[in-house]
């Protein structure tokens, strides 16, 4: 597949480099467009390695894990150069654990004679809305809402429904008509064909799952190679100084850099602490983020559960999602035995995020077997387990609005914050790639007015 990439707008090459923070698929699309548009951009990363959430991990006995659930498109493989490396897949499906059964999502839920009455009837009688709570009545039902879509939003963002925005909803929304054309085409193709992953691009039978033999990471090689000597690991930004409204330098290690712009890939509620200068940002210091556990357990056989991701909506689980990887790509594991792997919420320091690995396997392996108890004696022994701080951020209504207005501009020149954690947005990996490359369209268009003024000062 052939992406048509806009000609960049080559500037006079600024004397300052754009500083990036963070080495995610965020930032490392963002520094390959700048430096492809001709203006020098430096990755500052504060860990040793390149990937953030987009890591990936291999070990010796043959499983391949990532930070939870991702999924890429041939035409974003293709997009980053990484197509080469990356193999169709060929069957995709979620369902639902539901009351001792197990249901096919979307399709096996709408069937329900008692979902389907419930949500006539919310529609016929919509409710206002003010919340997610709201929100998902009036979508699904109050019967969806309440066995479904209200407790896995509450699991995910540590927060009651009620509490959340409707823009939740809006962002998960998908049409029932294009779910049901693009699984249609997944049959008749035989490759599993993409459907509500991005909202920038359209979708279509030609964009279908793909997914790099040794992990997401892999994607993010022919960027890297291509960057070389600009991506300093190790390297933590400490400082943002701002002068008069607009972004001068960096401190880096303790060591002060002039910058002509900074794109930062960072937590939003980090900026006030990090950008001094300015009191514009304060606000977003009361913007969450909700932490999340990954446990992988390994299991004898292929196929355990119903479908590759199956959603837990229930309140006494640990967990409320699992997802069989290998389920959709067989070979991120040894031949004739899975990986599953189990997204828990939490928050940082509490009885979750200071557990044991042993205890957390455990948990795991119990709460699967209230729902599969033929899987305990399929058990092999625990995988590798992962923490993040900041896996999704959490849309609190209380500060909407300011989210919104944050989505627009940071409100400092020079200061461009991008990617899932630096836009505070629920955005998959395609989405992140294409609007990065949108927003670097406005960095430039920035620092070439930066420059061209001061050609022009000094001139005259």
């Amino acid at each position: 597949m052939n992406i048509a990439v806009q000609a960049p707008t080559v500037w006079r090459r600024p004397a300052k480099p754009v500083a990036v923070i963070g080495a995610g698929i965020a930032g490392l699309t963002a520094a390959y467009e700048l430096e492809r548009r001709g203006i020098r951009a430096t990755v500052f990363e504060s860990g040793r390695a390149v990937g953030g959430m987009a890591s990936s991990f291999k070990d010796a006995e043959g499983y391949t894990y990532d930070f939870g659930a991702h999924f890429v498109s041939n035409r974003l493989a293709d997009a980053m150069g990484a197509s080469g490396i990356s193999r169709t897949v060929c069957h995709y499906g979620e369902a639902v654990a539901l009351g001792g059964r197990s249901y096919s999502y979307p399709f096996g839920l709408a069937l329900s004679p008692r979902y389907v009455a419930s949500a006539v009837s919310a529609r016929l009688h919509p409710r206002p809305v003010e919340s997610a709570a709201d929100w998902f009545r009036n979508a699904y039902g109050e019967a969806l809402a309440e066995d479904v879509a209200i407790p896995l939003a509450e699991a995910w963002s540590g927060a009651r429904a009620h509490e959340l925005s409707p823009a939740v909803g809006h962002k998960l929304a998908a049409g029932v008509m294009k779910t049901f054309m693009l699984k249609a085409a997944s049959r008749l193709s035989g490759r599993a064909v993409c459907n509500g992953y991005s909202h920038e691009m359209p979708e279509s039978p030609r964009v279908y799952h793909v997914y790099p033999e040794g992990g997401v990471a892999k994607l993010l090689e022919p960027t890297v190679a291509r960057l070389s000597d600009s991506i300093a690991l190790e390297s933590k930004v400490e400082r943002v100084y701002v002068e008069n409204g607009k972004v001068v330098a960096v401190k880096v290690n303790g060591r002060e850099i002039g910058v002509s712009a900074v794109v930062s890939t960072a937590p939003v509620h980090v900026l006030p602490r990090l950008v001094e200068g300015t009191d514009a940002l304060d606000e977003l210091a009361g913007f969450r983020y909700r932490p999340m556990i990954f446990v992988n357990l390994r299991f004898e056989g292929r196929n355990l559960l119903p479908d590759t991701m199956l959603w837990v909506p229930d309140r006494t689980q640990p967990f409320f999602r699992v997802t069989e990887a290998p389920f959709s790509m067989p070979w991120l594991a040894p031949e004739g035995r899975t990986q599953l792997t189990f997204d828990i919420g939490c928050e940082v320091g509490d009885s979750w995020w200071t557990m044991s690995d042993e205890k957390l396997a455990q948990a795991c392996l119990d709460g699967l077997c209230r729902i599969y108890p033929h899987l305990r004696e399929r058990y092999i022994g625990a995988g590798g387990m992962l923490k993040t701080p900041f896996a999704y951020p959490v849309y609190l209504s209380r500060y909407e609005e300011r989210r919104q207005g944050f989505a627009e501009s940071t409100g400092v020149d020079g200061l461009y914050s991008i990617g899932r954690n630096g836009e505070f947005a629920h955005l998959l990996m395609e989405d992140i790639y294409w609007r990065t490359l949108k927003r670097m369209r406005d960095v430039a268009d920035y620092v070439g007015r930066d420059v061209g003024a001061g050609v022009a000062r000094s001139a005259a």
